[in-house]
């Protein structure tokens, strides 16, 4: 084999083992499947120095998943051209029921070769600690609620609901104080109900602080500070947002970043029919979701609040006009989409997708250290 030739490397990675198997290109020969080897770094290092011995020119590829990046930063910071793909975007017959690891091994191989398989992003190690914490945080969220929809159904079981709101104010707290159940064992259920809250309020809150402290120095944190010129872009959700999509300017156009993001409409177009269906829901849903909540606060006439001034007072002038000409654009949009009957779900969603781009357009405006 000619040393100029590269040697396409398919590895279908586990937590225990990886199975190899390597196309060679400029050639329309099959893969050749090597076997399975450990996940030391020994074995893949003595891998490494077998495949060497064919061609120095290797480029190796595995799907994204559990294992996370820790065997792509291995293989580039040895040099090597590594990639990451998207296991939802590699190409399937839809006649072959049959999947082992052999063959998924060879088939990355041989999609490699040929140019079918779609890169993920893989983040550096401070922007994957930076979303780690992230959603370490959104967790946390989740699991409070679903704490306190427990001791609701709970209590509403028993004919204890409270006629207020119950959004844990003091009122709600006095309230939970004074409840007595019927029996002592649900007494108990009860008690320990409010002390499982207690636990995620504080939980939530220590995560939050710990993100507070550990973002600044974050090298995508002025990113963060920009996008907080647009209106409903406060900051747990602009963080959200760059955590979870890192640099926002790696994409060439506002379009194609919110597509990535999966809030474009999904077509079904044939000759002169076109038919436009619901958003594709594609990509990262954490910060489709953040987006989302963002978009609602353009359902109200377009004003720059207190809360607003203060937080665009140091941003330069150019991001603030763009988060005003965001809040005049959006406001409006929003309205007219209403008005023309479109459901407030819908019309926020289409919200979402421009609010978007006005990130990105931000994120062209901040220089950002490499």
């Amino acid at each position: 084999m000619s040393t100029s030739t590269p040697l396409f490397v398919g590895l279908d990675v586990h937590k225990d083992s990886i199975a190899v198997a390597h196309a060679q290109g400029q050639s329309a020969d099959p893969p050749v499947f090597l076997g399975a080897i450990g996940t030391r770094q020994a074995d893949l290092d003595k891998l490494i120095r077998r495949l060497q011995a064919k061609t120095p020119k290797l480029v190796f590829a595995y799907e994204a998943g559990p294992c996370g990046y820790r065997l792509h930063r291995d293989l580039t910071g040895q040099g090597f051209d590594c990639h990451v793909v998207a296991p939802s975007l590699i190409p399937k017959k839809p006649g072959d029921k049959v999947k082992t690891d052999r063959r998924d091994a060879v088939e990355l191989a041989r999609l490699l070769r040929s140019g079918d398989l779609t890169r993920v992003y893989v983040p550096s190690v401070e922007d994957e600690a930076i979303r780690d914490l992230c959603r370490a945080r959104d967790a946390a969220r989740l699991t409070l609620k679903n704490a306190k929809l427990r001791l609701k159904a709970f209590l509403l079981r028993l004919g204890l609901h409270y006629m207020g709101r119950a959004d844990w104010n003091d009122a709600h707290r006095r309230y939970l104080a004074k409840v007595v159940c019927p029996t002592p064992a649900q007494q108990i259920v009860f008690q320990e109900s409010v002390r499982a809250v207690d636990e995620q309020v504080d939980r939530l809150q220590r995560l939050e602080a710990e993100l507070r402290e550990l973002a600044p120095p974050w090298r995508l944190y002025p990113v963060v500070q920009a996008l907080q010129a647009l209106r409903g872009v406060q900051w747990l959700v602009a963080i959200t947002v760059v955590a979870e999509l890192g640099d926002l300017t790696r994409f060439d156009s506002s379009r194609q970043l919110a597509a990535f993001v999966g809030l474009i409409p999904s077509e079904d177009s044939s000759g002169p029919r076109r038919r436009l269906g619901a958003i594709t829901k594609t990509g990262n849903g954490r910060a489709r979701r953040a987006l989302v909540e963002g978009a609602w606060a353009y359902r109200h006439p377009a004003k720059v609040s207190q809360h607003i001034q203060t937080r665009i007072d140091t941003l330069p002038k150019p991001i603030q006009d763009i988060g005003w000409k965001a809040q005049v654009r959006l406001c409006k949009r929003f309205r007219r989409l209403v008005a023309r009957g479109k459901h407030p779900n819908v019309a926020v969603t289409a919200i979402a997708r421009e609010l978007i781009a006005f990130m990105w357009a931000i994120a062209k405006e901040v220089p950002i250290a490499s």
